[in-house]
């Protein structure tokens, strides 16, 4: 029997994220860290502009949820196109190597978000093992 995908960017996918992130990461994986960020994602295939806002509060990831128009405040804002978002959601691209090299724009503490960045992989290590159709 083949697994169920997720369509990217659905209610359901991020859904499925959160379970698999509250079963897989720990806080002190996640370093009991308590944060927020929105991803912004541009030239989705439809068209639209989608975002995913993310909390973590002590290191649970507690919210990750599809945000179409108005944005929730975050503490780092990360804007970029759906195919490097997918990329990295496929763990083909590191956050860190597409922001380094301009494939993102980042709005928050450049130096606390690098010294995140090993969390944020972390939690798109589990993003990459959600089936999911692009």
């Amino acid at each position: 029997m083949t697994e169920k995908k997720f369509k990217y960017l659905s209610k359901e996918w991020a859904d499925e994220v959160a379970r698999r992130c509250k079963k897989t990461l720990t806080p002190e994986k996640m370093k009991n860290i308590t944060s927020s960020m929105i991803t912004i994602y541009n030239k989705c295939p439809d068209g639209k502009t989608r975002a995913v806002y993310y909390k973590l509060v002590k290191g649970v990831v507690e919210t990750v949820s599809i945000v179409e128009g108005k944005l929730p405040q975050a503490e780092f804002s990360i804007t970029s196109d759906y195919e490097v978002f997918a990329k990295i959601s496929r763990a083909e691209l590191k956050a860190r190597a597409a922001l380094m090299s301009g494939k993102m724009l980042l709005k928050g503490n450049l130096v606390k978000a690098l010294t995140l960045s090993p969390t944020v992989d972390r939690l798109n290590e589990v993003i990459a093992t959600v089936p999911t159709e692009y």
